[in-house]
């Protein structure tokens, strides 16, 4: 674990308080432990800017089911996933649920969180659906791919990133992704991730829809 780390205990920064409550400090301590010091960092900046982004939308979550959702949404991109056959994001809300499953947390919670993570790279979708699976989206969005990047002032944004930073952080994160699912490239068809491959990855031949319909048994 690295040293620079925070302890999820009573942080409140740019106006959002960070859960201080057992699940949280759990879920918190699992994923310091078993993810990089990247997507640690990365994970808790999510749940700040989705906060502000849900402030900036006058919408109600429960700030403990946006914690855990943002801290697991990168989980699936961890080796021991590699040879799942399953998207990346869908391994990280089966953990999210077996996390919240084994400590009693009511089934329509857990379906939140694992529908916030398995959609967080579907977009168009999430906004539509309960506040802490969008915010979710909301956040990653935002630490990502700069959306919506004036809605957050510019203070608030540097208060997070002082806690959270974010060195060479476009470079990195793209690292990270193509290491989660280039053993699995079959996962990326249709989704975000096969932009991914198809830079960093030689030889990878991204899934057409067009030409699997086209090429399907059916005569017509």
């Amino acid at each position: 674990m690295s040293g620079d780390r925070v302890s999820s205990d009573a942080v409140t920064v740019a106006g959002v308080r960070v859960p201080d409550t057992k699940l949280a400090r759990e879920a918190d301590e699992l994923v310091r432990d078993t993810t990089s010091e990247l997507i640690y960092h990365h994970s808790r900046r999510v749940f700040f800017f989705g906060a502000l982004q849900g402030r900036n939308r006058d919408l109600s979550y429960d700030p403990e089911l946006l914690y855990v959702g943002a801290l697991f949404h990168d989980l699936g991109l961890n080796e021991r996933f590699h040879d799942s056959g399953r998207r990346f994001e869908v391994d990280s809300a089966d953990e999210a649920r077996r996390f919240l499953t084994a400590r009693g947390v009511p089934e329509d919670s857990v379906r939140r969180v694992w529908t916030a993570i398995a959609l967080h790279t579907t977009p168009g979708v999430p906004e539509f659906l309960e506040p802490e699976v969008a915010l979710v989206t909301a956040g990653v969005e935002y630490d990502v791919l700069g959306i919506g990047f004036d809605d957050v002032a510019q203070s608030d944004r540097a208060d997070i990133v002082s806690l959270h930073p974010r060195p060479d952080f476009k470079r990195r994160i793209l690292e990270a992704f193509t290491y989660g699912v280039a053993p699995k490239p079959e996962t990326t068809f249709g989704n975000v991730k096969a932009d991914v491959l198809a830079h960093y990855v030689p030889g990878f031949e991204r899934g057409d829809f067009v030409r699997t319909i086209l090429d399907s048994q059916w005569e017509q």
